[in-house]
């Protein structure tokens, strides 16, 4: 099944131009795609959420949104407060899998870090990726704390019997530190998955013209771009 999942190792680490990035390089190959959000916070009737955002920056692609909630917190917490129906992994997996018959790929973009709570009973983004069988991008942030949180993310994948199919560096620094230097090498040594990419800081504020243009040459070539992790790294090396 083409089903990507995309889950961050926290909030606000690039997810959502990650996955736009994905979808335009798609985009361009000639390739379908639809992009699921199973919830949306922190966004009102009316407002564009992550998938319109996707949409708008990488080009033809199909939005889907499952539930929106208005309060900025974990979807199961959002809805409740809310009083509107939570999703469930089920759903997801459901929803995503009728995308897939009509789009040669499907990129599920999920809520935050990969175990947070959908519903009351727990279901996460990992469940739905499960019943998918689809491997998992993990988005990261680029600095100090990265590899702690990546590393966990990737255990939590590899425990329930997921792929973690490689790790993007959401949002890479103009001026990068010792640390997100180093960390290009040691980022793929803990999560025991290759780096796919490193977005620059602030690539979702380019024009959608611009940002179309240059995401090939922020995802690797399993991403089918032409990013290459060995010639970033020794650029970088401390």
């Amino acid at each position: 099944m083409p089903v990507l999942v995309i889950t961050g190792t926290g909030t606000e680490v690039g997810k959502t131009v990650t996955t736009a990035a994905v979808a335009a390089v798609a985009v361009a190959a000639g390739r379908s795609v639809a992009v699921l959000k199973p919830a949306q916070t922190e966004v009102g009737p009316g407002e564009r959420g992550d998938a319109g955002e996707v949409a708008r920056l990488s080009g033809a692609v199909t939005t889907c949104e499952l539930a929106r909630y208005p309060d900025p917190l974990a979807p199961a917490t959002a809805g409740r407060r809310a009083g509107l129906p939570p999703v469930r992994p089920r759903e997801m997996a459901e929803a995503a899998a009728k995308l897939a018959v009509e789009h040669d790929l499907v990129l599920v973009e999920g809520a935050g870090g990969l175990l947070v709570r959908f519903d009351e009973e727990g279901g996460t983004l990992a469940d739905a990726a499960r019943l998918l069988r689809a491997p998992v991008l993990v988005v990261a942030s680029a600095g100090l704390g990265t590899l702690n949180t990546t590393e966990l993310t990737a255990r939590e994948l590899r425990h329930r019997g997921l792929h973690p199919a490689g790790v993007v560096i959401g949002s890479w620094p103009a001026a990068a530190d010792l640390a997100s230097r180093c960390n290009l090498a040691d980022l793929p040594l803990v999560a025991g998955a290759p780096l796919l990419g490193a977005l620059p800081a602030g690539a979702g504020a380019h024009e959608p013209a611009g940002f179309r243009a240059a995401a090939p040459s922020w995802l690797a070539p399993r991403l089918g771009g032409t990013w290459d992790a060995q010639e970033f790294a020794s650029a970088y090396a401390p």
